[in-house]
């Protein structure tokens, strides 16, 4: 794809916010074309950036099946996996409290791909960009849990306050 893979345009910086939204829309409607349309129910099990291909107009296409699952629709019920899919950071729990696997498992993974297109920072280890000051970048798990801690329990002010969201925005500009 003439574009690369979302990852590699994350990591130069170059996306503006409405290509971001349309790339997270065409990914949307990629995986409910998997989840819902095909005659065939079909679990990607490893959404992640890397395996979102970007054509020259950055259209997103999904990519690399390699640990995807094909179910006939009238035997999802009756699915099980064998083993563990999926890449550390995008995984949703099911995987590993050996809970039902369905469509939603996918739909974590494009939600932690939602996160770290907004906030620039991976679900796994620390950012590689530093700060004026020699600081690190916290990882986006660390970040979402500092969101939650400075809420101190309330859920009227939600996880991120409205000076964050303008702090976040302007610094992304």
């Amino acid at each position: 794809m003439e574009k690369g893979s979302l990852a590699g345009n994350l990591c130069l910086g170059k996306l503006d916010w409405k290509t971001r939204f349309n790339i997270l829309k065409g990914t949307a409607k990629g995986l409910a074309y998997l989840h819902e349309e095909c005659l065939e129910w079909v679990l990607h099990c490893d959404v992640k950036p890397h395996n979102i291909l970007l054509d020259s107009n950055y259209n997103p296409k999904l990519a690399d099946f390699g640990l995807s699952k094909l179910y006939d629709r009238d035997r999802i019920k009756n699915s099980n996996f064998s083993k563990v899919r999926g890449t550390r950071g995008y995984m949703a729990p099911e995987w590993v409290f050996n809970r039902p696997i369905t469509s939603k498992v996918d739909v974590f993974s494009y939600g932690v791909v939602i996160l770290e297109m907004i906030t620039g920072r991976s679900p796994v280890g620390k950012q590689q960009r530093s700060h004026e000051n020699g600081d690190s970048e916290s990882s986006l798990i660390e970040w979402v849990r500092d969101r939650i801690n400075e809420t101190n329990g309330t859920r009227s002010r939600g996880i991120l306050g409205r000076g964050d969201c303008k702090s976040f925005y302007k610094s992304r500009i």
